[in-house]
């Protein structure tokens, strides 16, 4: 036996992976049981959830209004990162036309050039769309 570890530690873990190695065989076997047993138990527990939060619950529009501002204030921090995306896009993008030009491929060279520009034009006005169309 290792001298860190005791022995009611290691009782512990051996009964966890004892219990671990009991409830997968009892969930691969009698699945059928189990799942009538957990149904049976889970549904008087679930109409005690339903009559508590019957109790503690709120109003709806609160909670949407709460997350409609939260979401708004996300938008600035979230534009900045669509720009910085663009940005590392743009960077790549020219590194793969200027190669491609110098290997002598104009035509592919002109090809991903457009291809490149235009997911960098992409995100920029995906970001003007959402804020006119939102009106953030």
């Amino acid at each position: 036996m290792l001298h860190f570890l005791s022995w009611g530690r290691f009782l512990t873990v051996l009964f966890v992976l004892a219990a671990l190695y009991y409830f997968i065989i009892i969930l691969l076997f009698f699945r059928k049981e189990a799942v009538f047993w957990l149904r049976k138990r889970l549904g008087l527990t679930a109409a005690g959830a339903v009559a508590f939060g019957a109790v503690r619950a709120q109003d709806g529009n609160v909670g949407i209004s709460q997350a409609n501002t939260m979401i708004r204030g996300y938008y600035d921090t979230g534009t900045q990162l669509l720009y910085a995306v663009g940005a590392v896009l743009a960077l790549i993008g020219a590194i793969r036309v200027f190669r491609e030009w110098n290997q002598g491929h104009q035509d592919q060279a002109w090809r991903a050039a457009a291809g490149w520009f235009g997911s960098c034009i992409f995100l920029v006005l995906v970001a003007t769309v959402i804020r006119s169309f939102f009106g953030l």
